[in-house]
């Protein structure tokens, strides 16, 4: 089982390229940023993640994950390099398009686009989409990216993305594209990755329960005439104070995930504060029991 990391790259947050090199040497094979453009000031959306429904201050702090895994990819051979996750719907496609196939071309194909709608109004709103069709210009967006990666001459038409023919290259290394995973929970997130996407990126707590989720994504991607084997899994975990035990790690790998991503709120306070290599040290024997398993 492959095992990455998630970093939340911020100004506070250390030399980037130091974090990446460390990263590829201690035998991660991936590591993973996120995306919040704008944290609204007046938002009244309550965090899902936290108790008190309290937005961590570091979410404000975000780099662009474009900007941040170029800067990865300059400095490793091996890696890939994820968005964890990339908010599309608050993204221009034809741009997004151009910006991943050009990392994609740099990188010499090390690109996964972790993907979701949000969960924060304001912020989808103040970004010019709306909250209520995030999900269709998501699956849209997606759809004309792929479109547009494939064909010399590229066209879309759909009720919330549409674009007449174009050129948009380079196109990307990855063929016939990047992977995109939906970072989504519950039944509906299921449906939408046996129908549309590339692989699921969840939040995962516990391994029987990604097991029997996984299982219905390969029984719905089986009715949508697609080959369920395909579908990436590629799991959020939260490595509390050791990381995952081997036993832990057979268990999610017999769930059906092809890959761990280690992060927890603790872990981005903490990277925010400068403290990623540190991370990223105390947690590389996962790795090595990953390989073991």
């Amino acid at each position: 089982m492959d095992i990455g990391i998630l970093v939340a790259a911020t100004a506070e947050s250390g030399d980037l390229a130091e974090i990446a090199r460390l990263t590829e040497s201690l035998g991660y094979d991936s590591l993973w940023i996120p995306e919040h453009p704008v944290i609204p000031v007046d938002m009244k959306t309550p965090f899902p993640a936290a108790r008190d429904g309290k937005l961590p201050d570091h979410y404000a702090r975000w780099a662009d994950p474009f900007i941040a895994l170029t800067v990865a990819a300059t400095v490793t051979n091996r890696i890939k390099l994820g968005t964890g996750i990339c908010l599309l719907p608050e993204r221009d496609p034809l741009m997004t398009a151009k910006v991943i196939a050009s990392l994609d071309l740099y990188s010499h194909g090390r690109v996964i686009i972790g993907a979701g709608a949000g969960w924060l109004r304001e912020e989808t709103e103040v970004m010019g989409a709306k909250f209520g069709l995030r999900w269709k210009r998501m699956r849209e967006m997606v759809e004309a990216m792929r479109v547009l990666w494939t064909r010399d001459e590229a066209s879309y038409e759909g009720e919330l993305v549409r674009f007449p023919p174009v050129r948009c290259e380079p196109k990307p290394v990855q063929k016939p594209y990047p992977p995109v995973l939906l970072g989504a929970h519950g039944p509906k997130a299921l449906e939408r990755v046996a129908r549309t996407y590339d692989g699921w990126f969840p939040l995962v707590r516990d391994p029987g329960q990604l097991k029997r989720d996984v299982t219905t994504i390969r029984k719905l991607a089986g009715e949508h005439g697609r080959k369920s084997e395909a579908l990436q899994i590629t799991a959020i975990v939260d490595p509390r104070e050791q990381g995952p035990s081997a036993d832990e790690l057979r268990q999610y790998r017999d769930a059906g995930a092809n890959r761990l991503v280690l992060f927890s709120q603790e872990i981005g306070v903490e990277t925010a504060a400068g403290k990623a290599p540190e991370l990223i040290r105390k947690f590389a024997p996962v790795v090595e029991r990953a390989q073991r398993v």
